[in-house]
Order: C-alpha cells, then structure tokens, then sequence
C-alpha cells in the first residue's frame, strides 16, 4: 500500500525527467528508472534513479562497464556540466516542475488505499 503510493508519485517525477532527458542515442531516457526501498527508519522511498548510480552512495557504479547499455554514468556531466561542457540540466528542472504534483498523486493513492482498507 504505501509502496504503491511511492512508487505513484516518483512514476510523475520519472515521466518528467524523460521527457527533459536529452536524446542522442536514448540512452539516458531508456536508464531512468524507479527505486523503492526501506527507509532506515522502516518507511518505504521511491525515487527516480538513473542507472549507473550506485543508489547507496551517489556515486558511480563501477561494477558496470561503460560500454553496458544499462550504464548511463555520464548523466551528472550533462546535468552539471563539465569544465568544458555547459550544464543541460534536466534532473532538477524537472523535480522543480513537477515535485508538488508528484507528492498529491501519493497522497491520493494513499487516501485511496486507506479507504479500501476501511471499507472491507
């Protein structure tokens, strides 16, 4: 029930992010994906991850190799941008769009969810 819920509000959030996504190859779009897990505190988070992030550190998964399709390591140098790059943001424009929309789908489906339970 409440992974539903989390998992419906990241859904808004990772449609968002793909459709900023820039597109050369496809790449970067095809590896963005939705996480859930437990929380330290025994809740459950859902957010979007983009493969090739290890998503208890932050930082590069170097158990993949670059050439692995499901790698899309280099997204954090097109969303900051490099020394000789310009950032093409799309991660935090896209949470900035769409964050308060994407908390009121979860808490709906978790009315929802509340209210089946309640009615049984």
């Amino acid at each position: 029930m409440l992974r539903e819920a989390t998992r419906a509000g990241a859904n808004v959030l990772k449609e968002e992010v793909v459709s900023r996504a820039p597109v050369r190859r496809g790449k970067l779009r095809r590896n963005v994906v939705i996480l859930s897990r437990r929380s330290r505190d025994g809740g459950m988070e859902s957010g979007v991850h983009i493969r090739g992030v290890n998503p208890d550190t932050g930082n590069s998964d170097n158990t993949m190799k670059a050439d692995n399709p499901r790698n899309a390591f280099y997204w954090r140098f097109v969303e900051m941008g490099t020394v000789n790059m310009p950032p093409h943001p799309f991660v935090r424009p896209a949470f900035d769009v769409r964050s308060e929309q994407a908390a009121q789908v979860a808490i709906a489906r978790m009315n929802r969810a509340i209210d089946e339970v309640l009615r049984r």
